[in-house]
């Protein structure tokens, strides 16, 4: 949001995964821009719709039966919550960039042991953990091992495999 480089100091600024934790996305998209060159190149990424990026789709919905009255919706609000292409370019627009972003969808595949990683993962490592604990402290395990359960149901209890989607943003200044 207020990057400690002077204007015009670099060809090119990447941000992975960061864009859609920016409280003002036009003004951390703005600060990108200030400090790039005339020419220079914004590379960023997003995470693409919640529903493209299976492991976190299932917790979340495992979440929204664990917690039917209050779903913690971190998932799908933040790190998957900025994914579409015409908000991307509307505050790439509105962080002061005149050339018209692309935006190259990546598909790929995510793969873990067993489904205890990607619960841990998603329910112990991430703000989740907050959501959840906010709503039944002393059972983030409980939480945890239904998100495992769920993972296991729809891609078996080994080794699993599901797809990740992120959409790849370029604009230049």
């Amino acid at each position: 949001m207020q990057l400690p480089f002077g204007d015009d100091s670099f060809d090119a600024v990447v941000c992975q995964f960061g864009a859609m934790f920016f409280p003002d996305k036009a003004k951390g998209l703005s600060e990108a821009r200030r400090v790039l060159r005339s020419g220079g190149v914004f590379i960023f990424s997003v995470w693409d719709r919640i529903e493209e990026n299976e492991f976190a789709d299932v917790v979340t919905r495992a979440m929204e039966t664990r917690f039917p009255a209050d779903p913690p919706r971190f998932l799908a609000r933040t790190p998957h919550g900025h994914h579409e292409r015409e908000a991307i370019r509307r505050d790439v627009r509105a962080g002061g960039f005149a050339a018209v972003a692309q935006i190259d969808t990546v598909a790929a595949r995510s793969r873990a042991a067993s489904p205890d990683i990607p619960a841990i993962g998603y329910c112990q490592g991430t703000p989740l953990r907050n959501e959840i604990e906010a709503r039944a402290p002393g059972t983030l395990a409980e939480a945890t091992a239904a998100a495992s359960r769920a993972i296991a149901a729809r891609f078996g209890s080994g080794a699993v495999d599901g797809k990740i989607s992120a959409h790849i943003v370029t604009v230049k200044k």
